[in-house]
């Protein structure tokens, strides 16, 4: 199941990574990037992968970040539909710390059937498919199977986070987690997929409004490598709703830590 699906995903994102790699060595570094920051390479990145994927199944709806010529042209909601981040972390990409990744999601009644996870800077491609596992494929090495971490003490994990905007500055979840260890990247991809490779325990996003194509290529990725994913409060996660929005912020972890980071987040709302 997915097969066609997982191979146009994957091709998209390598033909996505290609450009960025060569648009990410080219591009002036921006010191101070806002977080609402947008290139045209976000764009131009976009474009390469929607075709790609309208091509190869050109009745699907496509749901994106970025307003392009090739989304205005087809449907952006129905039971089979492609969720597309081309850089997820652009503030990465504007700095030049490599933390920016492209993500292609795709959801067939209102199910994540394939993710897909590239990281053009460094190499790395993290990718799922329901039902199949999550397999990771650094450059130059063959794919191999991914699992979350056997952790089960919050105070022993590693938690992955957004850069702080204060550097040092401890946020109250990290207070109220404890973790031992703290990983911070400005691509939510990126710390989805740690997660799955069983490099972090935790991601927590309390963000109280984000949308699909931030995390829904990420979400299958824990799943499939045998973590869980809800909303903060425990909620199911839905995709493909009007808007694209989601209101229930994220926590995704390696499934043994999930009750107790729940309890802890919702004594500290």
């Amino acid at each position: 199941m997915y097969d066609r699906e997982l191979e146009a995903a994957l091709a998209a994102a390598q033909a996505a990574s290609v450009y960025l790699a060569d648009a990410y060595a080219r591009f002036q570094a921006i010191p101070d990037a806002p977080a609402n920051i947008s290139t045209a390479a976000d764009r131009q990145s976009q474009e390469i992968i929607l075709r790609a994927l309208r091509h190869a199944f050109p009745t699907d709806a496509l749901c994106a970040e970025e307003t392009t010529a090739t989304l205005k042209e087809v449907a952006q909601t129905g039971e089979r539909i492609w969720i597309v981040d081309p850089i997820d972390g652009t503030r990465g990409f504007a700095r030049k710390n490599g933390e920016f990744s492209v993500m292609i999601g795709f959801v067939e009644k209102g199910q994540i059937g394939v993710g897909v996870v590239a990281q053009p800077a460094v190499g790395r491609l993290t990718y799922a498919v329901r039902g199949q596992g999550c397999w990771r494929q650094d450059v130059g090495q063959a794919p191999v199977r991914c699992t979350v971490t056997p952790i089960e003490e919050l105070r022993m994990c590693t938690l992955t986070q957004s850069r702080s905007r204060e550097p040092g500055k401890r946020s109250r979840w990290v207070d109220a987690l404890e973790p031992a260890h703290i990983v911070e990247s400005y691509s939510a991809g990126i710390k989805l997929a740690l997660i799955a490779r069983g490099e972090a325990d935790i991601y927590l996003n309390t963000y109280e409004a984000f949308h699909d194509w931030d995390i829904c290529a990420g979400h299958i990725l824990v799943l499939e490598a045998g973590g869980q994913v809800t909303g903060t409060g425990g909620e199911t996660l839905e995709y493909g709703l009007p808007g694209a929005w989601q209101k229930y912020g994220l926590l995704a972890t390696n499934g043994r830590l999930h009750a107790g980071a729940l309890k802890v987040i919702i004594v500290h709302r």
